[in-house]
C-alpha cells in the first residue's frame, strides 16, 4: 500500500528505535487555532509523549507543540493532553490488545492532511531490549556499507 505524501509531516524517529511497531493507524487530533498554526510552522516535539485510555477515549500525553508567536490572549498551554479521535470499534480493539498483550501505543508521526486537518499516526509497539536494538544498527550500518559499495 502507497502512503500519500503530505507537505507538513513531523515524525518521531526514536519511536522506531525503541519499539517493534504491529500496527498503525491515523487519528485526528482535536487542536486549537494557534495549536495548528504551530503544527503547520513544523514546532512539535515528541519527546516523552505517549498515548493513553481515559474513560473509554484516547488520549495523547507530553506532545509538546510550541506556542504560536502571534497568538495573543488565545495562546496555549504546549503540552496539555490532547484528545486523539478514532471510531469506537478501533478503541475498542486497540484496548483490548493491550490489556492482553502488553503492548502501548506509541506516537509516530503529526501531519496535515490534503483537506487541512491534523492528524496523527500511532502505532502499537513492543519495546525493544537492548540487544534488539543493537541488531537494528548493525542492519543501518550494514545498509549504509552496501549502498556504498554500490555507487
Amino acid at each position: 500500500m502507497k502512503l500519500p505524501v503530505y507537505d507538513i509531516q513531523i515524525k518521531n524517529k526514536p519511536a522506531t528505535f525503541e519499539y517493534y511497531i504491529e500496527e498503525n493507524l491515523v487519528a485526528g487530533l482535536v487542536l486549537t487555532g494557534s495549536e495548528i498554526k504551530s503544527i503547520r510552522a513544523g514546532r512539535v516535539s515528541f519527546n516523552d509523549s505517549y498515548c493513553l485510555f481515559n474513560k473509554g477515549e484516547l488520549w495523547v500525553k507530553s506532545l509538546h507543540i510550541s506556542e504560536y508567536v502571534n497568538a495573543g490572549y488565545a495562546g496555549h498551554e504546549p503540552t496539555r493532553e490532547r484528545k486523539l479521535l478514532l471510531n469506537a470499534r478501533e478503541i475498542r480493539k486497540w484496548q483490548q490488545k493491550i490489556k492482553e498483550k502488553g503492548l502501548t501505543i506509541v506516537p509516530l508521526m503529526v501531519f496535515v492532511n490534503e483537506k487541512g486537518y491534523a492528524k496523527m499516526e500511532i502505532g502499537l509497539g513492543k519495546g525493544k531490549k537492548l540487544h534488539d536494538k543493537r541488531e537494528s544498527i548493525k542492519g543501518r550500518e550494514a545498509e549504509r556499507e552496501m549502498k556504498r559499495y554500490i555507487k
